[in-house]
């Protein structure tokens, strides 16, 4: 009985996914409140940045969540919803940003940058292997003469 007590509370107390919706905000229609749910995976929280609306406690998240509720049940698609929020927050509110316009410089710097370290790197290695090497080259009368002055003293 008692190991039984002791495993019940151990999955009780075991960390479980915290989402924020509270009850009021759940809508009735279990196919609108799904599509809620996707919806809001993909929104950012403005106040907690990396966070969706979905897991988020702030306001500003209940706000956008209910702002959601609201477009889905006024009978807006999935992209309609998503469009309206973005309209009115930014695109800063996508958690996956598109690939288009100016964030196009965003999803192309950092591979092309790393292009360019590449290149650099063979480029470095390449003129080090075909260099002379300054240790084999053999020393003139006067760079002996002035290593044999610098070593007596």
């Amino acid at each position: 009985m008692r190991v039984a007590a002791l495993l019940l509370a151990a999955i009780l107390a075991a960390p479980a996914p915290a989402f924020a919706v509270q009850p009021d905000e759940i809508l009735p229609d279990p196919a609108l409140e799904a599509r809620a749910r996707d919806i809001s995976q993909e929104l950012r929280c403005l106040v907690c940045r990396n966070e969706n609306i979905d897991d988020s406690n702030a306001q500003l998240a209940r706000d956008l969540r209910l702002l959601v509720r609201e477009r889905l049940v006024a009978g807006d698609s999935n992209a309609e919803v998503v469009a309206f929020v973005v309209d009115r927050y930014g695109e800063y509110v996508l958690l996956n940003p598109t690939a288009g316009g100016a964030n196009l410089i965003l999803w192309i710097a950092g591979p092309a940058m790393l292009a360019g370290g590449l290149g650099l790197a063979a480029l470095y290695l390449r003129r080090r292997r075909t260099a002379p090497d300054a240790a084999s080259a053999a020393l003139s009368d006067e760079e002996r003469a002035r290593l044999a002055e610098i070593l007596k003293d």
